[in-house]
Order: structure tokens, then sequence, then C-alpha cells
């Protein structure tokens, strides 16, 4: 890791270039915070200092909480990803807008309905659901990607039906609780920074209001820390599986459409934002509200994260993180585990190990960890391999890579040896074969 005079210069160049009246950030590893640090007045009037335990509006960062909420009553059997809106909120507007498209800004619903951003008057969950017809579909379900406030209320509002709790008492209980996010609220806790709107042409400042968002508050109402915004990006590296199995919290971020198509930079998984910075993506979630700004990201694979708070409606979102998770990752030198012999493969998968050919190429099959893993012997070593696990007599699934929930049939001789697999109906050989030669 960087020093942390590396990371308090990268904080403190934020806070004056950008004029913010205060900037909180933290920068955590393997789950631990190793540093946090804060420059500026979390209330100008008061003249007071801000302190890295002062909570700032996360906005929309609130949303990664909500479809993880969702993607626990989906492992509770209450929701189903393809389920039609219709069938949680029966006799509401664009009741066939899908479940899971919604989770990733696909559902082409409008953004917002109203003009909830000038009157700041916010609807009550029954004034959602009934005003729903008033809202637009922009774009065909499924077309492209559409930032959608009103599709997380209305997931906030599923939620609590299907849950019977009031939604935020549900994210209390069944994600800050376990994960032990103390200073993240629904409602401010001293100490808090004020909101303030910058003036752009001079160094003034004035405070801005703080709104109640009702029924919108699942897309953007919680307060924070970078402290806990990291505790809960460590959270979405390695799960507790009694909170959320780790294959939910893995397709949160996995891509599902690219929001930025020019360059390829920005793409959204389920509730999670993915930003491609050179070759590497980090997970995590921008967030914008009346008077703050705020970003969190994190690397998986390193187990890196990076938080940055502000008490400005502008000029800051993912931009201080990325700033940090970048210096962060390029001092991280840490070796890695050491390497351990484990037990042998299984005598019914041992067979299957070692060398095939497909179509020309090499496929390695190693038994790695517990678990048999397929790899072209020429793939990156970052690319992940395909990763199988039994699914009945010489038959297997594939649950995590390439080809995932693909199938793999073994086909052995008279002797029982294994003589061929089909991997996704691909046949594979032990020797390389054209494809004439395989009549």
């Amino acid at each position: 890791m960087p020093a942390p005079d590396d990371f308090g210069a990268i904080l403190r160049r934020a806070q004056a270039e950008r004029r913010l009246p205060s900037l909180s950030a933290a920068v955590a590893r393997g789950g631990e915070v190793v540093w946090a640090d804060v420059a500026g007045l979390a209330d100008v009037e008061q003249e007071r200092e801000a302190t890295t335990d002062d909570q700032y509006m996360v906005g929309s960062i609130t949303k990664t909480f909500t479809a993880a909420a969702v993607l626990q009553l989906v492992e509770a059997g209450e929701v189903d990803l393809d389920d039609p809106l219709e069938r949680h909120l029966p006799g509401a507007a664009h009741g066939s807008t899908r479940i899971g498209r919604m989770l990733s800004h696909i559902s082409g619903l409008q953004r917002e309905p109203g003009e909830m951003w000038e009157t700041l008057d916010f609807p009550s969950r029954e004034e959602l659901v009934a005003g729903l017809g008033e809202a637009e579909q922009v774009l065909a379900p499924g077309e492209r990607w559409h930032y959608s406030n009103l599709a997380f209320a209305l997931l906030g509002e599923i939620v609590a039906r299907r849950s019977g709790l009031e939604y935020d008492r549900y994210v209390e209980e069944r994600l800050f609780e376990p994960i032990g996010l103390r200073r993240t609220t629904w409602r401010r806790a001293d100490p808090a920074a004020r909101g303030y709107y910058v003036a752009p042409y001079d160094d003034t400042v004035r405070p801005e209001p703080t709104v109640d968002k009702r029924a919108f508050a699942a897309a953007g109402a919680l307060w924070s820390t970078p402290s806990d915004l990291c505790r809960w990006a460590a959270f979405l590296i390695d799960p507790d599986e009694a909170v959320l199995s780790r294959a939910s919290v893995e397709s949160m971020r996995e891509l599902q459409v690219m929001a930025e198509t020019a360059r390829w930079t920005l793409g959204y998984g389920r509730g999670l934002q993915l930003v491609r910075d050179s070759d590497r993506v980090f997970a995590g979630h921008g967030g914008a509200t009346i008077g703050f700004r705020a970003g969190f990201l994190f690397a998986p694979e390193q187990r890196i994260a990076a938080a940055a708070l502000a008490n400005s409606g502008t000029t800051m979102e993912l931009d201080v993180a990325l700033e940090l998770i970048r210096a962060a990752l390029e001092g991280d030198r840490v070796a890695p585990e050491a390497w351990r012999p484990r037990e042998p493969a299984p005598p019914d998968v041992a067979g299957l190990l070692g060398q095939w050919w497909s179509e020309g190429e090499e496929v390695l099959l190693r038994y790695v960890g517990g678990r048999l893993e397929a790899r072209g012997a020429g793939s990156a070593a970052w690319l992940p391999p395909t990763v199988l696990e039994p699914d009945g007599p010489d038959r297997y699934r594939v649950v995590s890579g390439p080809e995932r929930g693909e199938r793999m049939r073994v086909v052995r001789d008279a002797d029982g040896t294994p003589v061929k697999l089909y991997l996704a109906t691909y046949p594979l050989t032990r020797e390389p074969r054209a494809f004439g030669d395989r009549g």
C-alpha cells in the first residue's frame, strides 16, 4: 500500500481543486480499513471541521443495497428475476416490466415521473403505484441502458410487499445489522455533514435542504461514511453467505449492459456500476443528491476498496474513489498466499485430468482447490476458468466461467477409461483431430 501521505495528497488536492466544502475518504484492503482522512468543513456556518466519522448522503449508492435486498428475496423464493412487475404489484401500470431488467436499468421506464427534483415533493408508496400510469415507457424493454430511479423505487416497494416489512426496516435488519454497518442510516445521525450548493463564479456556498424521499428512498436516500462503504465493499467481495450467497453477490457484478458505448468504460451489473480503467474493471456505484456527491469502488481480485464523500452537489462522483483505488493498486505489493498440497481428485475425476483437444485447440482439465476446472492451454492467467460440478453419473454442469450453465458429458471405453468429452456439445478428444476425422 502507498504511504498514508500519498492518499492524503489525493484527498487534499481534490478538495481544493474541486472547491468542496469537505471531502472524506477511506481505503480498505482485505476487509480492513487501512486509511481514512478528511479535509474541509462539515458545517460552514458553524465553522466545524469535518471528521472521518461524519455522515454524508450517498445518493444512488443506496441502489446497491436495494439490489442486494431483491436478490435475498430471490434466494428465499419470493421473487424471480424474470417475474413481471404485475406479479408483485397487481394492477399497476407497466405490469409486464421484468424485475431483472429493472435491476440493470434496461427496463425502458422513464427516469422518474413528475417534476420531483423541482418541487422536492416525493410520492408516498401509495402515490407511487397509483401514479405509475403517468410514467412513460421511453424505450422498448431490453433495447438499451437507460437510468431509472423510478425502477428502483418500484423495487423497494416489491421488497416491502414480499417481506412484510417497511423497506427501510428490511434493509436495516437484513443488511446493515448482520454486516455491521453502524454508521449507515436512513436518517441523519450526528455527527453529519451539511449539504451545500457551491456557487460557480465565486467562493460562496448556500445550504441545501434535506428532503424526505419517501417511496424513492430505495433509489437514493442513505447516509453513510467512507469507512462503512468500504465495509460494504468488503462484503461484496467476500460475502457472509448467511446474508447473501456468493453466487448472488457475483451476479451483481456480472455485466448485463454497457452504459457507455463510445469507449466501453461504464457498464452495469445488477445494482452495481462496472468501471473499466485500462485493463482493469472495478465495481461500485456513484451517488449524486441534493448537496452531496459520493462514490465507492472495489477491485474483487485484489480485495481493495475506496470510497470518497463530499458535501457539495457538484464536481465529484466516482473519480476521486477511482484515483484512490488506482494508487492503492499501484502500491500493492502483497505476495499471494503460499500454495499448499491438497487431497487428490476423486477416482471418477482423476481420469478426466490432463490434456484434451477441441478444434485444434488444447484444453487442460485440472483439479484445483477441490474443484474441476477447464482452461484453454494458451488462455491469459487473469481469465476465469470453466468450473464444473457433478450433475449425475459422468455428467457435469458448468457453474462459473466460460460456458456457464452448459453440461459436460463423459464417454468411456469398455475399460472405463474416459476417451471423449462433450462440453457444451463440442467433442473433446485426447488427440487433436480434424473435422474430417470425426466421422
